[in-house]
């Protein structure tokens, strides 16, 4: 556990920040969601654009991992737990083309976008 707990955090270490347009196949870009950090990647697939979120809750978290493939025109969504009271803290990845979204959601002032694939 322990070794796999290190393996993910050097993955996140070596993962650069999201930045709009630079996320090649298979290129780590870091993504944050309040207290929940992790890495997001994708694989261009014969069915569509296979996504992959790794994301512990801080350094001692149990990491879990999302995936989901996308077709052209679909999106989805990630989100994570807050305090009660909090609004949710959440990411949107969508498809159009051979571009790959991500969105900050929240509240509309606070929202961010960036592509990472073109």
């Amino acid at each position: 556990m322990i070794n796999l707990i290190g393996g993910v955090a050097a993955f996140f270490l070596a993962a650069s920040p999201l930045h709009a347009g630079e996320l090649s196949v298979m290129a780590g870009e870091s993504i944050d969601l309040g207290g929940f950090r992790g890495v997001l990647h994708y694989t261009d697939e014969n069915d569509g654009y296979r996504v992959i979120a790794t994301i512990a809750d801080g350094e001692a978290g149990v990491p879990v991992r999302f995936s989901a493939t996308l077709a052209e025109g679909q999106s989805a969504t990630i989100s994570v737990p807050r305090k009660l009271g909090e609004p949710e803290q959440s990411l949107e990845i969508s498809r159009s083309g051979d571009k790959l979204t991500v969105t900050e959601l929240g509240s509309v002032s606070n929202q961010r976008t960036g592509a990472i694939a073109e």
